[in-house]
């Protein structure tokens, strides 16, 4: 299986292993490779050596060592020297990998969210275990099986819900709207997450279709085309596609051309793969019959639409088949599978690098090449090569697919980010259900003046502070002058300066009021639509969403953008 996915970045060693665990490659390297008696002794050579100091620290190291966890860290300081794809995946994490790859996993069917020192319920699955059993977002866990919880993280709580299907799990938690303790009992089940969250009808006159896919996983591809084909009964005369990548991590490279398939022929190269080992040089061509080819489309990326997103982009875009909108995405071009190396454990590596139809690579990172710290740095631009999509545009290598058209990225103001961090839009969304049963459909809902007072007065002695970017500025300022020696005599300026651009919390939340308010609508409708209500609630507001129904509206402005400039 192929996948294309990004982990979570390694923390960085102060060591390397770099002798060690050179046995993991033994099974699966290349004929090419395993004919080099060059290479073939230093194999054998590091095997034995790294054999050799473990018995050694076994046999005499002053403290026990725990020969898994010592194993773990060493493989991982000797993958640290690859890329951040290139992962040991244990026995104990194969679980959360395969949900990576298929969207299923045995459990409750709720995230959840830290609070100082305790862990509370946080989204909940629409008709998961959780919803059924009583438990609400804002709920805090006591106890499972009997057992406190206080002070454990969120991983040791995860891993305790999570469980065969069909098996039951007790806890105790304070019920956020009768703040009383309460025992649930949860039957834990099979959790599917959909890669498509919400599909629905967009536009005034609701004829353009919006899906938004949020991972590669197995089926997706299906998923998709079966969401255009509900769309499509409920309005036959589809004016276009909004398909919404942003914030796509990746997943199944097959499933990419999958995708792809649902608006190109039959037959059409998606992406090539070339590796070390020819055996990883192939090329993708889609097989299937395509849902609609000529149906204008759109497609949303941001700086987090990464692997798979960026072929379904970066084909669209070579191809001319669709426009691209929003921010420059991830930038990764490496391809990855998976090895068994023993007792249900295995090695995820970096096996080639892709290229979309017309040639390119779209890799930002040249982890062969590293600074003297060991840091990777960006493709160098002499190494950036130009290429032509279809209709003759020009598109370029390294760094992404850049957009056809432009937006910037959310940022968050330092208020909202504050009162987010704090948890508080979460806090008074659960106040917010508790006083009001029912609220409009997620589309239509909205706050009124009355509500964003009595949220601003609930605000009223609670702690959100935070520093404006002037006043971190100026904080550097401070110090800089301190250890030039020159605070003393600018200290009554560097004061009087301080007073000017002290902010007033409750200035900036109403100079913030539509900022705050959307975030809190949207936190509020999840309440009662779950994640579909909190993805139909942002549409009206976003404005890549909003730039993409105008060039639907405008198909002569769309096709503009496709041709080749004179």
């Amino acid at each position: 299986m192929i996948y294309m996915h990004i982990p979570h970045f390694k923390k960085q060693k102060n060591f390397k292993y770099f002798l060690s665990f050179s046995f993991l490659f033994a099974g699966f390297i290349s004929p090419a490779l395993a004919q080099s008696v060059d290479t073939h002794f230093e194999l054998s050579k590091n095997m034995e050596v790294f054999a050799n100091i473990f018995k050694e620290l076994n046999t005499y190291y002053v403290d026990p060592i725990e020969p898994g966890k010592l194993t773990k860290v060493a493989i991982d300081a000797m993958l640290d020297d690859l890329d951040p794809y290139t992962n040991y995946i244990t026995e104990a994490d194969i679980e959360d990998y395969e949900f990576m790859t298929t969207g299923k996993y045995g459990g409750i069917g709720a995230a959840l969210r830290k609070k100082d020192n305790d862990v509370y319920i946080g989204d909940i699955y629409e008709n998961s275990p959780a919803q059924k059993a009583g438990l609400h977002p804002g709920d805090k866990i006591v106890s499972i099986e009997g057992k406190a919880v206080e002070g454990k993280s969120i991983e040791d709580i995860s891993l305790l819900l999570k469980g065969s299907a069909g098996t039951q799990i007790s806890m105790k938690v304070k019920d956020v709207y009768t703040n009383t303790d309460v025992d649930r009992m949860v039957q834990r089940g099979e959790i599917e997450v959909s890669s498509v969250p919400y599909a629905g009808l967009i536009g005034s006159n609701k004829d353009i279709a919006f899906v938004k896919l949020t991972q590669f996983t197995q089926g997706c591809g299906k998923q998709v085309r079966n969401s255009l084909d509900s769309l499509k009964n409920l309005n036959p005369n589809l004016k276009g596609v909004v398909f919404d990548l942003r914030g796509n991590p990746g997943g199944l490279l097959d499933e990419a051309v999958d995708v792809c398939n649902i608006f190109v022929d039959r037959g059409q190269l998606v992406v090539s793969t070339k590796g070390k080992d020819k055996e990883w040089d192939k090329n993708f061509n889609t097989d299937g019959t395509p849902w609609d080819t000529k149906i204008p489309l759109t497609i949303l990326v941001n700086h987090s639409s990464a692997s798979a997103s960026e072929i379904v982009a970066g084909t669209m875009q070579d191809l001319d088949r669709g426009v691209i909108i929003g921010t420059r995405s991830y930038g990764k071009g490496l391809v990855q599978a998976t090895r068994p190396v023993g007792f249900n454990a295995r090695l995820k590596l970096t096996t080639a690098k892709y290229y979309t139809p017309s040639g390119r690579c779209i890799q930002a990172i040249d982890y062969s090449h590293r600074n003297a710290d060991g840091v990777a740095g960006k493709i160098a631009d002499s190494l950036i090569l130009t290429f032509k999509t279809k209709n003759g545009r020009t598109v370029k290598s390294g760094g992404g697919v850049s957009p056809d058209v432009q937006t910037e990225d959310e940022k968050l103001a330092p208020l909202s980010a504050a009162l987010y961090s704090k948890n508080y839009f979460f806090d008074y969304a659960s106040q917010y259900v508790k006083q009001h049963k029912t609220i409009a459909a997620s589309n239509e809902f909205s706050l009124t003046e009355n509500d964003f007072n009595d949220f601003t007065t609930w605000l009223t002695n609670k702690d959100y502070s935070y520093k404006t970017k002037t006043e971190i500025l100026l904080d550097s300022l401070t110090s800089s002058a301190k250890e030039d020696k020159l605070y003393d005599v600018s200290k009554n300026e560097i004061s009087l300066l301080k007073g000017k651009i002290a902010h007033d919390k409750k200035q900036d939340i109403l100079k913030n009021k539509t900022e705050v308010t959307r975030i809190l609508e949207n936190e509020i409708a999840s309440r009662y639509y779950y994640q579909r209500g909190r993805i139909e609630q942002s549409i009206r507001t976003d404005i890549a969403i909003t730039k993409a129904i105008d060039l639907i509206n405008k198909p002569t402005d769309a096709q503009a953008l496709l041709q080749e400039k004179k």
